[in-house]
């Protein structure tokens, strides 16, 4: 099953690592992810285990109790994992995002005070942009922070939290003016606050509130929620970096590891998805002969490991230049948008190959075919994706004179 997606030039630790994580993901996910699936339950056994292994301290430095690992090692175990189930992949997703903007952007004392416990996934991460009246658009941000003494007060809801109310550790994006004359630009005056809290749903600690679990069609088991601030007091030294105004920036950063990551889970489901196809396709007979001896499914499975590949090529890719020290959101971009095309695509096709059975929940193609939707708005829709690639396209081609 495993000679697609095959990545050149890996040390032996990261094959190593990947090995683990495959075994985990064979004997500990993949048996028991539909069940929990459809009753919307929490991994807590998976989540332990994966805990267990060190995943949650994979690209966490050496020094804090961490692997040290690279983008690309964490991607390829992402893939891995949301090939056995892409709640899972969310979990830890969001966690990585946190500890790379404290890793790249928070001051000595918030590294020192988070980085070890998240390393252990005693802390859990979670990230907050998005609001209620906009999606994609950033810099409409309502949210707002104003200084009082010490403290900053924070005011405003925020939408679509992964990990909302299991993590203890939230990164929150919002307005705070202070410092920045009326005409600044929005995305100067935005900040990034690194807020406690209690896990659990309703008010987590005075002037936040978890309202509960939004219900979704897919991406179900890893919770997705609102948060409220209503007076949030949170000390100076929580600001992110430690300097109000760098926001903007530091989420970006952070947004462009999770778009490798949201290309990583299209390359996981979608080589499941071609796992589950061509399997299918070779014990289900028609006209006395199994269906993958006709052209027809034949086409199918050439055109599904093709986009398996491509898309895993690109992902690998854009990893590796953020490994590099180089800017990579043209191709963060690019793999995300394609993978998440190429993901949707490929599940349908075993969808379809699966014939009736496709549309049971008995069956894990019915998962796969509810989950795929999700990568296609998450960590900026398809639609951004293109205009990010457009933009960065014409940079690097501007006509001189």
């Amino acid at each position: 099953m495993a000679r697609l997606a095959q990545t050149a030039g890996l040390t032996e630790v990261q094959q190593e690592i990947l090995k683990t994580v495959r075994d985990f993901v064979d004997k500990e996910i993949i048996p028991v992810a539909t069940e929990l699936e459809h009753r919307d339950e929490y991994p807590q056994q998976i989540v332990d285990g994966l805990k267990e292994l060190g995943v949650f301290g994979l690209m966490i430095p050496e020094e804090y109790g961490g692997l040290g690992e690279s983008l690309l090692t964490y991607a390829l175990c992402v893939e891995e994992i949301a090939r056995g189930w892409m709640s899972v992949s969310g979990i830890i997703n969001t966690h990585f995002i946190v500890a790379y903007m404290l890793k790249q952007h928070g001051t000595q004392e918030q590294k020192d005070y988070f980085l070890p416990r998240m390393a252990l996934g005693e802390v859990r991460g979670a990230f907050s942009m998005s609001e209620p009246a906009l999606g994609s658009d950033v810099s409409a941000i309502s949210s707002k922070a104003v200084k009082e003494g010490d403290e900053y007060v924070l005011n405003g809801q925020k939408m679509w939290l992964t990990n909302g109310g299991s993590s203890t550790l939230v990164a929150v994006l919002v307005r705070s003016d202070e410092g920045h004359p009326e005409g600044t630009a929005p995305h100067k005056s935005m900040t990034t606050f690194l807020v406690e809290k209690e896990p659990g749903f309703g008010e987590v600690r005075p002037g936040l509130t978890i309202p509960g679990k939004i219900d979704k069609m897919g991406y179900k088991g890893v919770d997705t929620t609102e948060l409220i601030m209503d007076g949030l007091r949170i000390p100076a030294n929580r600001v992110l970096g430690g300097v109000t105004g760098r926001g903007f920036y530091q989420m970006m950063d952070g947004v462009e590891v999770g778009r490798v990551n949201v290309a990583a889970r299209g390359c996981g489901v979608a080589q499941r998805a071609f796992e589950l196809g061509v399997s299918y396709a070779q014990q289900r007979q028609t006209f006395g002969k199994p269906i993958a001896q006709h052209q027809a499914i034949q086409f199918k499975l050439a055109e599904m490991a093709t986009k398996v590949e491509a898309a895993h090529a690109m992902m690998v890719n854009a990893a590796r230049k953020k490994d590099s020290g180089e800017r990579n959101d043209l191709e963060a971009g690019m793999a995300k948008y394609l993978a998440s095309e190429y993901c949707k695509e490929v599940v349908e096709d075993a969808f379809r190959i699966h014939g009736g059975y496709g549309f049971s929940k008995e069956y894990e193609i019915e998962r796969l075919y509810r989950e795929a939707p999700m990568l296609l708005i998450g960590e900026g829709t398809a639609e951004i994706q293109k205009m990010i690639i457009g933009r960065r396209l014409l940079e690097e081609y501007r006509i001189q004179g």
